[in-house]
């Protein structure tokens, strides 16, 4: 019997185990990047961080594009490391007489040993690894699903007694400080009551903003059981559109119709802000107001409608 073997001598040996650690040790610290990357997108900074600003919220993204870049960067070396070394010809192969012809021992005499990546077990390892980690990013997606969690972003912080004050300033307002024809942007007195750390604050600003307006209160034309929502004439409705909740401003005060910026979706806000025009379609929240004791717009209670776009999986 023939036998024919390349030489391996244990620096060649320690060559390949080289190469194949060049090619793991990205690979690995690829996949941790690309885990942390999407963990503190969805879970938050775990050293005890938070959203609580704007510039909170770029640190987040800067955080997440630098753990992805590195980790595509890291994947591309360990790539190209393993096609120059590994797949250039290096390889130990083993040949044995071909006597046995009948296929009786293809794995032993007569066939060459193959290999391949189950014999780069460290390289293997570490892919099962990283496919292994793969599913963890979709807690994040789990965890969203959470009722308490979405109980919570059906409220606002608008609630019996809650002022309204003035978006600039923070100034609250009396039903003398409006004309006839003027529009007024508005939060509730209990935002300010929010920590300045911490996404709440930031989530309430998203949601609870509210436009007033002032009309003639003959030219209202309310839904039964919303007779007593207005003052006089001052109304007040969400700032979140219902198509995709871009804040809606532009009020044409001879129409009463109310403008959103981004897909022209437009609410007559006369009725019941019902939608008159665009891609739309549901009405805005109205929001009922009230007068307290010092003279001040108050909210009688919070919305009773959900604010903001309407998905598949909303009730309204």
């Amino acid at each position: 019997m023939t036998h024919f073997s390349s030489p391996r001598s244990p620096a060649k040996l320690e060559t390949r185990r080289r190469a194949a650690r060049q090619v793991a040790g990205p690979l690995a610290v690829s996949a941790l990047l690309a885990v942390a990357g999407l963990a503190y997108l969805a879970f938050g900074d775990p050293l005890g961080g938070s959203a609580a600003s704007v510039s909170d919220v770029r640190i987040s993204h800067l955080t997440l594009g630098l753990c992805l870049g590195a980790a595509l960067l890291l994947a591309g070396i360990g790539v190209v490391r393993w096609s120059r070394t590994l797949t250039s010809g290096t390889e130990t192969v083993e040949y044995r007489s071909d006597a046995d012809t009948d296929g009786s021992d293809r794995h032993g005499q007569g066939w060459p040993m193959r290999t391949g990546l189950r014999r780069r077990r460290l390289i293997r390892n570490v892919l099962l690894g990283t496919l292994a980690l793969l599913p963890l990013p979709a807690f994040a997606a789990v965890r969203s699903l959470d009722p308490a969690a979405v109980t919570r972003r059906r409220y606002t912080a608008w609630d019996e007694g809650v002022r309204l004050l003035t978006e600039v300033g923070h100034r609250p307002l009396r039903a003398s400080d409006l004309q006839v024809g003027e529009m007024v942007s508005v939060l509730p007195a209990s935002y300010l009551d929010l920590p300045d750390a911490g996404p709440a604050r930031l989530n309430e600003r998203a949601k609870s903003p509210v436009v007033l307006v002032r009309m003639r209160p003959d030219e209202l034309a309310p839904a039964s059981g919303r007779e007593n929502w207005h003052v006089d004439g001052i109304i007040a409705y969400s700032k979140i559109c219902t198509h995709v909740g871009c804040p809606v401003s532009l009020y044409d005060r001879t129409t009463h119709h109310l403008l959103c910026p981004c897909h022209q979706a437009t609410f007559d806000l006369a009725d019941n802000g019902t939608v008159v025009f665009g891609p739309a379609t549901r009405p805005l929240p109205q929001l009922p107001i009230a007068v307290d004791g010092d003279g001040f717009l108050v909210a009688q209670r919070d919305f009773t409608e959900a604010i903001g776009p309407s998905y598949w999986e909303r009730e309204a």
